[in-house]
């Protein structure tokens, strides 16, 4: 997608249309869990992208992996394009792929994304807690990740999987919060200076209120290219 035209970022911005978010699966409420066995752990996690008003927000689980996977669960249940860099923030510390970040990794002194698991980070006793998730640097998408808590998994069910969540993933090169707005207000109204122009950027239909959980869990269980792979070819 082609960067979006003109200067986006500083303008006053109208106020977006609030509505109702979309529900999906029944989920039970995570409990703090003190010895589960690792095959029957699952995490439970509201990712709430910052700075968005009405938020946009996804209800995940996932069963013990690496901070690089939950990357890729945040993208694909989201609709992000993995088109950027990312890292994670959990405290003072920061997470990234050392492929991705180059010769920052080492100069940031960054830990390792792609072996850090989840059951070494979060709290053994199931107790609530947040971390930062940033996504693109340049629109810098940060995303709040509240771990809920363990639930425990249940047999006939697949993971990973959103529960349920609310409101479209904003466009990629939108120009961040405040760019996005101005584009769901352009779009929103046919008499705005720049809606011809962003209807024929985005190049679809966009509507800010629809999302589907079950859409956003087939996508989740599809994964991202591995892009390591096509790295080398």
């Amino acid at each position: 997608m082609k960067p979006l035209p003109g200067d986006h970022r500083h303008r006053p911005l109208p106020p977006v249309k609030k509505e109702k978010k979309v529900r999906s699966q029944s989920r039970k409420k995570p409990v703090p869990s003190k010895s589960p066995r690792k095959q029957d752990t699952v995490y439970q996690f509201k990712v709430t992208l910052l700075d968005t008003r009405p938020p946009i927000w996804r209800r995940l689980q996932a069963k013990d992996c690496t901070l690089d996977k939950l990357h890729e669960h945040i993208q694909t249940a989201t609709g992000w394009t993995n088109s950027h860099l990312h890292h994670f923030r959990i405290g003072q510390q920061l997470y990234g792929d050392p492929l991705l970040l180059e010769e920052n990794f080492e100069e940031m002194e960054y830990e390792d994304s792609t072996s850090t698991k989840l059951s070494k980070i979060l709290p053994r006793t199931g107790k609530q807690f947040r971390f930062e998730y940033e996504y693109d640097f340049g629109d810098s998408w940060r995303h709040e990740v509240l771990f809920e808590g363990v639930v425990r998994a249940e047999r006939a069910k697949q993971y990973p999987v959103c529960l349920e969540g609310a409101r479209a993933c904003p466009p990629e090169d939108v120009g961040g919060t405040s760019g996005y707005e101005e584009f769901v207000a352009a779009m929103a109204d046919p008499g705005h200076e720049r809606h011809k122009e962003l209807q024929k950027w985005i190049g679809r239909q966009f509507d800010p209120e629809v999302f589907d959980p079950a859409a956003a869990t087939r996508e989740m269980r599809l994964g991202l290219p591995d892009w390591r792979l096509e790295r080398w070819v």
